[in-house]
């Protein structure tokens, strides 16, 4: 494969974890085992342990959750998900990670905008916070389910980049409540 793209926008790529991860949560889609901790319940709960980063605490938490679920129900070989990208772009994500700990004040608008999401849907909150174009929406509403209702293909092979990363998280809509689809892109070797 080759190296990652260096112009992968990695605070496109958070956002795009926390808004699927938002709603993924049981007060929202049902998807996986977190009950509104990226909502006002999280805050409410990890404030006090961590006053400054509460907010990363909680996206850490869903994040692993959603993670784990994702990997249960689908971890197709030779492929990226939203949750399961390639080793160098963990990488680099867990790097930005840490200087994002250091600026919680830039990121607590997107954590209060997600915070009561717990019924919009993932397009439209996408839609939102701009992270998904109109051709990107179309392209989306074109994916169909595969895999016994436990995946969504997206054709083609692809290197990790932004518009990718911004079909696996749109192609969550796929799903349903209770009932997630796993989007999922070849990677091109």
């Amino acid at each position: 494969m080759s190296p990652p793209n260096s112009a992968i926008d990695f605070n496109r790529l958070f956002k795009l974890r926390l808004v699927v991860a938002r709603h993924g949560e049981m007060d929202a889609a049902g998807w996986w085992n977190t009950q509104g901790v990226l909502g006002p319940r999280g805050v409410s709960v990890l404030k006090r342990g961590f006053p400054r980063t509460h907010c990363f605490a909680q996206a850490r938490i869903v994040f692993e959750v959603a993670r784990s679920r994702c990997n249960e129900l689908f971890d197709p070989p030779g492929c990226m998900t939203l949750w399961s990208l390639p080793a160098a772009i963990e990488e680099q994500f867990q790097e930005h990670w840490q200087r994002w700990l250091d600026q919680p004040e830039h990121w607590m608008p997107v954590f209060q905008a997600l915070e009561g999401q717990s019924g919009a849907g993932l397009l439209e909150t996408l839609a939102e916070l701009e992270l998904i174009s109109p051709e990107q929406r179309e392209a989306v509403g074109k994916l169909r389910r595969a895999a016994e209702n436990r995946a969504v293909p997206i054709a083609g092979t692809y290197l990790p980049d932004n518009e990718i990363f911004t079909l696996l998280a749109a192609g969550f809509s796929r799903g349903e409540l209770g009932n997630p689809a796993i989007p999922y892109a070849k990677l091109e070797t």
